[in-house]
């Protein structure tokens, strides 16, 4: 057991990533204060629970999950060329914070450039799946655009 257990704890890399002599992933000791707040953030959104020294996904975590996973991801349509005529401007829910997510991630995928954190501009017009799509899951509320009269041109830093 004392040779198992040695081996065990051996402390190697494999391609940059911290394993032991049976190439399991040591990720506890690299990270613990990252792991352990990470537990705690899912722990306090109800997302995760610990019983008799064990974390399980709570049945709100699961629905949670299930939710988030069945988002659709779209392709962009737009070449990285087209005019930035529209601009989109969203407020999501903070109990909706993976959906925000989502969308920040499409748009970016789509072009638009940030303004602020849910203010963006990008080309026109958004695909009708997309729209469709944000109908569906009850975002298209949350959502305004606007059209932009002359194309929104990328400020430069020239110094």
């Amino acid at each position: 057991m004392d040779i198992l257990e040695g081996l065990w704890n051996i402390k190697l890399n494999y391609k940059g990533v911290p394993v032991n002599f049976f190439g399991v992933t040591r990720i506890w000791d690299e990270n613990k204060n990252s792991y352990r707040s990470t537990l705690s953030r899912l722990h306090k959104k109800g997302l995760i629970d610990k019983k008799s020294g064990r974390w399980f996904i709570t049945k709100y975590g699961e629905k949670y999950f299930e939710d988030n996973k069945k988002l659709l991801t779209f392709n962009s349509p737009f070449r990285t060329s087209s005019p930035r005529n529209l601009l989109l401007m969203f407020d999501i829910p903070e109990s909706r914070q993976g959906e925000r997510k989502w969308l920040r991630q499409h748009l970016v995928k789509f072009n638009y450039q940030m303004i602020q954190k849910s203010v963006w501009v990008g080309p026109s017009p958004l695909p009708k799946e997309f729209i469709s799509y944000l109908k569906e899951i009850d975002l298209d509320s949350c959502i305004k655009t606007f059209k932009l009269a002359k194309p929104y041109q990328i400020s430069r830093n020239k110094n």
